[in-house]
């Protein structure tokens, strides 16, 4: 489990191919890396993958080709710089809100502006993710968590304030990229919930007109 607040942004050292999944070995900082261990779980733009080597400052994860199919590791290369969340302790203070690290989809940005004066970010995501998503609801992305200001259809905008922009890699982002989203998990039980219980109701109304 995650809080949503990323705590650094490390260097991608390497990346290897492997007959069914992908080895990316990451660059962390020292000060993040006390008492992790081998399987430990690190969230990396906010997926969660589990430590399989570590070296120093370097920590090599595994991820399968269904996590590269559906998340965007897969644009993951050498240089490039991650957003990283160790595992929360029970005792953390949660500043954002829970978190798995199990990505719900990705959504494409349409529409950005990083500059600290009213910077923003503007994602359209799936279809039949849309509907886990509202105004002032929570939502994690690539590991952030984040407030939804407005959502319509199938966009939604968020506004970054100056301290977010400096902790994460959202500037590095340009429209027509993908970003890993996970839908706040007690809004999508509610969702789903109300959705079949409307559709056992719904035979009982329709039979009665």
């Amino acid at each position: 489990m995650y809080t949503g607040i990323v705590q650094t942004v490390a260097s991608v050292a390497s990346v290897t191919e492997h007959k069914g999944f992908r080895s990316f070995v990451i660059d962390i900082d020292p000060d993040h890396l006390e008492d992790l261990k081998i399987g430990g779980s690190v969230a990396i733009e906010g997926v969660c993958l589990s430590a399989t080597v570590i070296e120093g400052s370097k920590v090599s994860f595994d991820a399968m080709t269904m996590t590269l199919e559906r998340t965007n590791l897969s644009r993951l290369a050498p240089g490039m710089a991650v957003n990283v969340e160790r595992s929360a302790k029970m005792s953390d203070e949660n500043g954002g809100h829970p978190i798995a690290g199990h990505i719900s989809c990705t959504a494409e940005i349409v529409a950005l502006k990083t500059e600290e004066d009213g910077a923003f970010l503007r994602f359209r995501v799936p279809a039949e993710w849309s509907k886990y998503i509202f105004d002032r609801g929570f939502i994690a992305i690539n590991g952030a968590s984040l407030t939804v200001a407005e959502a319509e259809g199938q966009e939604f905008t968020v506004y970054l304030i100056p301290e977010t922009l400096r902790q994460t890699t959202f500037r590095d982002y340009q429209p027509g990229d993908h970003v890993n989203i996970e839908v706040d998990h007690q809004t999508k039980v509610t969702v789903d919930v109300m959705e079949r219980t409307l559709e056992r109701l719904m035979p009982q109304y329709l039979g009665g007109r």
